[in-house]
């Protein structure tokens, strides 16, 4: 068995691009091929979107507990950034999956 590194293990957990195949390059054939196979992978999406979830809602929590209990405003907003930052990944992630399963576009 193949054994992948961490940090390959961590971007394959964390992002969903390796899922996906180009559907734009190639003949006819190719691009529906690709299609096809991707619209069999938008499965996957709605358990990235749970994982960003539960990322931004764990840093949510420390930040609060940052700014309440260590009363530091600083550290909080190390927090509070990357928690804010992880709603724009899920909404591009439930427009592509959406945008998959509804198949937009034929």
């Amino acid at each position: 068995m193949q054994y992948l590194p961490f940090h390959s293990l961590l971007y394959r957990y964390l992002f969903y691009g390796w899922l996906f195949f180009d559907a734009s390059r190639g003949d006819v054939f190719a691009r529906a091929a690709a299609l096809r196979h991707n619209r069999e992978q938008a499965r996957w999406l709605p358990t990235y979107m749970r994982r960003w979830l539960v990322l931004g809602a764990l840093l949510f929590v420390v930040a609060y507990f940052c700014e309440l209990v260590l009363v530091s405003p600083r550290l909080s907003a190390f927090f509070y950034v990357p928690s804010v930052l992880t709603m724009p990944m899920n909404l591009v992630t439930a427009v592509c999956w959406v945008g998959l399963v509804t198949r937009w576009g034929d």
